[in-house]
C-alpha cells in the first residue's frame, strides 16, 4: 500500500508536469510526446513479454518498427488532418508483418498464423489505441490551452476513478465482479471508481475546465471510469493466461507500465473523438 502510494507520488507529478509546462514554456508539446511515446514503447515491450511466456512467437522487432510508423502518423495528427494517412499505416503495417512472417516461419509454418495475430495485435492495442493521446496532445493546439486542460481532465479522471475503485473495494468490497478474471474487483469498488471519476470530472469543470460544462464532463467520466474497468480486465484476462500477476515491476506497487495504461488506452480514442465533434 505504502509502496502503491509512493509510486503514485513521484510519477504523477511528473505526468502533471509535462501537460501543463508547455503552457508556462512557450507552447511546446513535445515535452508530453516524448513520455508518452517512452511509455507505449515500455508497454509494447511488456505485451511482447507476456506473449513470449506462451511460446507465441510474436516479431517483436516488426512490432517496434510499425509501431513508430503509427506514432509518427499520430505526432501530424493523423486521425483528423490525414485519415487517409492513417489507414494507409495500418494497411502497411498488416502487409509489411504478413510479408516478413511468411519468410520468417518458412522452416516452420505451423506458428505463422499466431505469429502474425500477437505481433499486429500488441501494435493496435498499444500504439493505435495510445497513439489517440498523442493526437490529444498536438490536434487541439489551435485552441490555446485546450489540449492542456483536456489530458488534465483525461487523467484526473481515469486516475481518480482508479483511486476510488481501490479504496472502496478495500472498504466496503463484497461481491465479486468478474473472479475469474481478476479476483480482486469487486462490484462495491466499480461503483466507487465512477462516483470518484463523476466528483473529480465535476472538480475539473468547477477549477479549471468550464469550457466543458456539468452536464457533458459527468457523463463523460462516467463512460470513462466503466470503459476504464473493462480495459483493465481485458489486461488482467492477458495476464491471467500467461500465468502472470504483473506485465513487469517497473513501477513498484503498480506493476508495469502495461498494468497501468490498460484503462487509458481503451478510453484514450474516447477521450480524442469527443473532444474533436464537442469542440469543432
Amino acid at each position: 500500500m505504502k509502496t502503491r502510494l509512493l509510486t503514485a507520488a513521484i510519477a504523477l507529478p511528473i505526468l502533471i508536469a509535462s501537460i501543463i509546462l508547455p503552457w508556462y514554456v512557450g507552447g511546446t508539446v513535445w515535452i508530453f510526446v516524448v513520455i508518452a511515446g517512452l511509455a507505449l514503447a515500455a508497454g509494447l515491450f511488456e505485451f511482447y513479454s507476456l506473449t513470449k511466456k506462451l511460446e507465441l512467437k510474436a516479431d517483436a522487432a516488426i512490432g517496434y518498427l510499425v509501431a513508430a510508423a503509427l506514432f509518427v502518423a499520430f505526432v501530424f495528427d493523423a486521425p483528423t488532418k490525414a485519415p487517409d494517412l492513417l489507414l494507409a499505416t495500418i494497411a502497411l503495417v498488416v502487409i509489411a508483418v504478413l510479408i516478413s512472417q511468411t519468410f520468417r516461419f518458412q522452416v516452420d509454418f505451423t506458428k505463422m498464423l499466431t505469429g502474425i495475430g500477437v505481433t499486429i495485435l500488441g501494435v493496435l492495442y498499444v500504439a493505435f489505441l495510445g497513439g489517440f493521446l498523442i493526437s490529444t496532445r498536438v490536434g487541439f493546439e489551435n485552441v490555446q490551452g485546450l489540449s492542456t486542460d483536456l489530458l488534465l481532465f483525461f487523467f484526473i479522471v481515469i486516475f481518480g476513478s482508479d483511486a476510488g475503485a481501490y479504496f472502496a473495494g478495500r472498504a466496503f468490497g463484497k461481491h465479486k465482479l468478474a473472479p475469474k478474471i481478476s479476483p480482486g474487483k469487486t462490484v462495491e469498488g466499480l461503483i466507487g471508481g465512477i462516483l470518484a471519476a463523476a466528483g473529480f470530472a465535476a472538480l475539473c469543470t468547477l477549477t479549471f475546465f468550464a469550457e466543458l460544462p456539468y452536464q457533458f464532463s459527468v457523463p463523460l467520466a462516467i463512460v470513462m471510469a466503466a470503459v476504464g474497468v473493462l480495459g483493465d480486465l481485458a489486461e488482467s484476462a492477458m495476464k491471467r493466461g500467461s500465468k502472470t500477476k504483473d506485465a513487469a515491476t517497473i513501477l513498484p506497487g503498480h506493476g508495469g507500465l502495461l498494468d497501468r495504461l490498460d484503462s487509458l488506452l481503451f478510453n484514450a480514442p474516447i477521450l480524442y473523438y469527443f473532444a474533436r465533434f464537442y469542440f469543432s
